[in-house]
């Protein structure tokens, strides 16, 4: 049954993809000129893959997303291996001290965005086929949890480790929607606690970026630049902002403005109404996501919708507290706002996923209230 897409959706992405446009020119425009003698560099660049992203948004609108089932093992067996070998030196681009990109000449892609999506696919499949047999151990919990700790340790390797706490968070969701046992995402939950202390004993950078957080007095000045700039800059920002294009903090002195700190320069230049404003379509994004989930009366579309919709609002809400200073400093974007062809293209595509499962959902006839209650 094909009905209309979720325009309200479409048109939160459609005002997200512009504002993006809009925050990476202003933030990179000096830069660019510096660099490259182009203050539109990266504005062509972003320009070039929201066409290419929403060109891959309206073709997966077209198609039955229900056919993604067959290819789901095989996107997942394809992104595993492309996340070994980014992780190879002679093959896999350093950048900042990770290496998460391969290079093509002059495009780049990381893996790890589609790996996201192979991931989601595969697991989405997985626990609509098993339905209550979730509630096992051995034969429900725990292939799901090991295909995501596949994913999520080799993306964690490079390193990446916001990007692999934004998997796993996804998955535990989707494994308590499935009516997975508490106490099975407890145990699960607790077991990671010993890893976290060993990254914070083992890993300098780790454990400094956990202390800029904690107490800032026990961290290098350098650890803690970052942080302080992009607090500048919102604070600089006040209820208003400086103006679109006005702001300060861009000029050489918050590090790459127009990528995973761009929202400091939202707070800046349009104030905390502005970052407000984009938190707000956020949480709409977040309502119309599960409200796409809930009406869905298909398994796989009802934890794709899930899956997809908590993927981006869980990492808008990482980055968002990074640039504010309640998360630790790590390499994530802002979903349709930073800089960043692999995940605007990706983030758009997986868009076009719940947009389509939207239009394939009769209202109020959801896979959870088909089976007596919600998530």
């Amino acid at each position: 049954m094909r009905g209309e897409y979720d325009k309200v959706l479409f048109t939160i992405t459609l005002i997200l993809v512009g504002l993006g446009i809009l925050m990476v020119y202003s933030a990179s425009a000096i830069r660019a000129q510096e660099q490259f003698g182009d203050p539109s560099f990266f504005l062509k660049r972003q320009v070039v893959w929201a066409v290419v992203g929403l060109t891959a948004l309206i073709w997966v609108l077209g198609q039955d997303y229900r056919q993604l089932q067959r290819w789901a093992p095989l996107l997942y067996v394809i992104s595993v291996l492309l996340l070994i070998i980014v992780l190879i030196p002679a093959v896999g681009t350093r950048v900042n001290g990770a290496r998460r990109w391969l290079r093509f000449s002059s495009l780049s892609f990381q893996p790890a965005e589609l790996a996201k999506f192979g991931l989601l696919l595969y697991i989405s499949r997985l626990l609509a086929r098993k339905g209550e047999r979730v509630r096992e151990f051995t034969d429900g919990f725990l292939p799901p949890l090991i295909l995501a700790m596949v994913v999520a340790l080799l993306i964690a390797l490079q390193p990446n480790y916001g990007t692999a706490l934004v998997i796993l968070t996804t998955v535990g969701v989707l494994l308590f929607a499935a009516r997975a046992k508490v106490s099975h995402l407890a145990l699960t939950g607790l077991g990671f606690l010993p890893l976290g202390g060993l990254l914070l004993l083992q890993v300098p950078h780790v454990r400094a970026r956990v202390l800029a957080m904690v107490d800032p007095s026990q961290v290098s000045p350098r650890f803690l630049y970052q942080l302080t700039q992009s607090q500048l800059a919102l604070g600089r920002g006040g209820s208003l902002g400086t103006g679109l294009g006005d702001g300060m903090q861009k000029l050489f002195y918050l590090p790459e403005p127009h990528t995973d700190f761009i929202f400091a320069i939202v707070g800046e230049e349009l104030g905390f109404a502005g970052a407000i404003g984009v938190l707000g379509l956020f949480a709409f994004f977040l309502w119309r996501g599960i409200r796409i989930a809930l009406h869905t009366s298909d398994p796989f579309g009802c934890y794709l919708a899930l899956g997809i919709t908590c993927l981006i609002v869980t990492q808008a809400v990482v980055n968002v507290g990074m640039v504010v200073g309640l998360l630790p400093t790590t390499g994530l974007p802002l979903p349709f706002l930073s800089f960043g062809g692999t995940s605007l293209v990706m983030t758009l595509f997986g868009v076009g996923i719940l947009l389509n499962i939207s239009r394939r959902s009769p209202a109020y006839s959801g896979y959870f209230r088909l089976r007596g209650g919600t998530p």
